[in-house]
């Protein structure tokens, strides 16, 4: 039913395996370890952008909580006008919640795949064996991708002395049956190695919840529900690790370890280049503000004299223009003109006289 997710799972881990081993040995514990710490890399890497996508979704929803809020209180007794109002609000503004949740959604699946792919080391077909069968006996059974000699190989693989597909409370008859791949080993070899990996992932997942919990704006902070899940983070999701630890094998606690080592990282990453790029958006908005504004020392534009000042030099040209046609006007019907020599030519009134005294 699930072949679709254990099948890649498969083929990832044979591949990274097969790498390691041809520098570590292929029985090597440290070979099949970075194996499995290699696959978390290779999920978390396509899933990089998507979890970009699911931060951002995230800071979006927190600053959307005023609005979201002021539509439920508006519309409290009218849920179909509030879904639409709701839709219409986060299309305005490129909103998608599926985003918010997709990069955990596709995790679980993945963890799950991991985790029955190395049970089913311990299985027979496929791991589709009976449980009360014992462990073990299927040795020389290929499982999914891998071979029967692959098998072999995962069962001898030791980590500091612990077979890497034992756990804590695993039973005395079935870690017997290591006896054949190395040697019996102690459930004290056991647990030197599991309850330390228990307590790095259990801090780990501690230190990734706190970072997203400060990173809450105060609004979406003092919501109860975000109350109830950032307690549940930060303690009972920790404590889980540790109280469902001796129930995993030592291979399915690398896993958990490198997943969230990878997560702390990508965390710091993600939120570090949001807050640097809040940071150039910020110093530009400065930048602007800082160009439009007066320099030191500069008098103020009057805006409203300037949009003025055309009109007027154009009232005064014009005036100036009436004024010099009516002085022209007034000296022909006034005065005569000056001759060349300086003197004035007689007016119409001079020209009168003159033929009087003739």
């Amino acid at each position: 039913m699930l072949d679709i997710i254990y099948w890649p799972v498969s083929a990832i881990l044979w591949f990274w395996h097969k790498a390691f081993g041809f520098v570590f040995g292929a029985d090597s514990g440290l070979a099949w370890s970075l194996a499995i710490v290699f696959l978390v890399f290779t999920l978390r890497l396509v899933l990089y952008k998507p979890f970009v996508k699911q931060v951002r979704t995230t800071k979006q929803m927190q600053e959307l909580q005023p609005q979201i809020k002021e539509l439920q209180k508006k519309y409290k007794n009218d849920r179909e006008t509030m879904a639409r109002e709701m839709q219409k609000l986060q299309k305005e503004h490129g909103f998608n919640p599926l985003m918010g949740c997709l990069p955990v959604l596709v995790q679980v699946p993945v963890f799950l795949g991991l985790f029955h792919v190395l049970r089913s080391f311990n299985r027979t077909g496929h791991g589709f064996g009976q449980l009360g069968m014992s462990a073990y006996d299927n040795a020389h059974t290929p499982n999914y991708i891998f071979s029967a000699a692959d098998v072999q190989s995962f069962l001898s693989a030791r980590i500091f002395g612990a077979p890497i597909a034992s756990f804590i409370t695993m039973p005395q008859s079935e870690l017997s049956a290591f006896a054949e791949w190395g040697g019996t080993p102690t459930k004290l070899s056991i647990a030197l190695v599991a309850i330390p990996l228990m307590v790095i992932a259990g801090l780990a997942t501690h230190f990734n919840a706190r970072a997203s919990v400060q990173r809450q704006t105060p609004e979406a902070a003092a919501n109860p529900q975000a109350a109830i899940m950032n307690k549940l983070s930060l303690w009972v999701f920790p404590l889980g690790v540790l109280v469902g630890g001796p129930f995993l094998m030592i291979g399915i606690l690398i896993y958990w370890v490198a997943n969230n080592i990878w997560t702390y990282g990508q965390q710091h990453l993600v939120f570090g280049r949001m807050e640097k790029e809040e940071e150039e958006k910020k110093a530009k908005k400065l930048e602007l503000r800082a160009q439009n504004a007066p320099k030191p020392g500069a008098k103020p534009v009057d805006v409203r004299k300037k949009q003025d000042a055309p009109a007027d030099d154009t009232a005064s040209t014009n005036g100036t223009a009436a004024t010099n046609g009516t002085a022209k006007q007034a000296a022909k019907q006034g005065g005569g003109q000056r001759r060349p020599g300086g003197q004035k030519r007689p007016g119409n009134r001079g020209r009168a006289n003159q033929k009087r005294k003739r």
